[in-house]
């Protein structure tokens, strides 16, 4: 950049002589770590992220409360089902904002700044894929720890234990909190693929709970094979044991508990990687 400023010189033929001064001006190198702090100031500043992960708590833990008044001693109910019963309302919400922070700059227009910004593209997503991620993270851990308090009259009443130090119920809260940590991811990576906070939500909601659902109420080889191969197979995280075995005893794959993870994982990982191509190979409106 030159400026118009000069020194001055003296002594030459003519009068005097203006000597050009050129500064330098660099500009700052876009880098993760700020795109990351960029993206945690437009997630921390909406006001429906705080609404959301509010919203999810409250919904998790009322719904695991109030299912819990049903439970009775001789039950075939367990500490860990009884703790997660409020997971479908948890994975909705959570899902929700998934698909805000993937979809929602593209909904206001916003995505253009932030694109000239960043003109690389991929930082910006990678940055929204781990914000999400921990976000949903601290969500799902305050969700189960609230769900285990509101749970404990029901459980003492049905006999039912809920104690961290035991294996299965470790394996069950570790669950708990990865599946609806991967829900939220596979939220933004719907959201960005998609762009339309509408379509990317309804197309969440079918995966996980209509389709879900409809293969669920008609058990056979196929159905119980498509269902293991949809996200919500990730469920199996948190299932305990008398669930994990009576789906080994269906049509479908035996896939385990981690197995189940292992679909939810597959699912975030490809249709981030999608909105990723079409991030650099597309349009961003």
């Amino acid at each position: 950049m030159t400026s118009p400023e000069a020194g001055v010189e003296s002594g030459a033929p003519g009068g005097v002589q203006a000597r050009p001064v050129v500064a330098v001006v660099q500009r700052d190198a876009v880098t993760l770590p700020r795109v990351l702090a960029a993206e945690w100031t437009k997630l921390t500043s909406l006001a429906s992220t705080a609404w959301v992960v509010t919203g999810t708590i409250v919904a998790a833990s009322s719904l695991a409360f109030c299912l819990s008044l049903f439970a009775g001693l001789g039950d075939a109910v367990t500490g860990t089902s009884l703790a997660a019963s409020g997971s479908v309302l948890a994975q909705l919400g959570l899902l929700v904002l998934g698909v805000l922070v993937g979809a929602g700059e593209y909904a206001t227009g916003t995505s253009l700044s932030t694109f000239a910004a960043v003109p690389r593209r991929l930082p910006v997503l990678a940055a929204q894929v781990v914000l999400t991620a921990a976000v949903a993270l601290v969500t799902a851990v305050v969700a189960l720890a609230a769900s285990v308090l509101v749970t404990t009259a029901a459980r003492t009443g049905a006999g039912a234990s809920w104690e961290l130090a035991d294996p299965a119920t470790l394996r069950a809260a570790a669950g708990y909190v990865l599946f609806l940590t991967g829900v939220a991811v596979l939220g933004v990576g719907l959201g960005a693929l998609l762009r339309r906070p509408l379509a990317a939500l309804s197309t969440g909601v079918v995966l996980f709970v209509m389709v879900d659902q409809v293969l669920a109420a008609n058990p056979g080889r196929v159905t119980d094979a498509v269902r293991a191969l949809l996200p919500g197979s990730g469920t199996r995280l948190f299932a305990d044991d008398a669930q994990l075995a009576a789906l080994a005893g269906g049509h479908g794959p035996d896939l385990g508990a981690w197995g189940g993870g292992l679909v939810l994982g597959t699912w975030c990982a490809v249709l981030v990687l999608l909105a990723g191509y079409r991030l650099v190979r597309h349009d961003i409106t």
